[in-house]
């Protein structure tokens, strides 16, 4: 079992920054793929940025890239998602997720365990 926990999450103005964080009990996050994805009202859970096991490799959405960034925080088993210039198509409930067999990728389905997601919201 993974429990995953989000946080960081809060209301910033247009432009602004947020890091949201996931910390994990139960397992070491470090032997696994990370990711985070995001569900604004109304549409479907989609994906934002994953890392790999190594921490070598990071995925992104289209929409993000440039903008977030992943990253782990192994000593604290922890993985955070940097993001930076924020846009109202932003808001969303954000997710972080485990995957527990492959490695990497943005694929929705691969991913195990989930958190229990914390509210982002920017304002324009």
């Amino acid at each position: 079992q993974v429990q995953l926990v989000e946080s960081g999450g809060g209301l910033v103005q247009a432009g602004g920054p947020l890091r949201l964080s996931c910390a994990a009990s139960g397992r070491t996050l470090s032997t696994y793929s990370m990711a985070w994805f995001r569900q604004a009202p109304g549409k479907e859970r989609e994906s934002v940025a994953a890392v790999s096991r190594s921490g070598g490799s990071t995925y992104y959405a289209d929409s993000v890239k440039g903008r977030f960034t992943i990253f782990r925080d192994s000593a604290r088993n922890t993985v955070h998602l940097q993001m930076n210039n924020l846009k109202p198509e932003d808001t969303a409930v954000y997710y972080c997720a485990v995957r527990l067999f492959g490695d990497g990728g943005l694929v929705r389905d691969h991913y195990n365990y989930w958190g229990q997601g914390t509210q982002v919201t920017v304002s324009s």
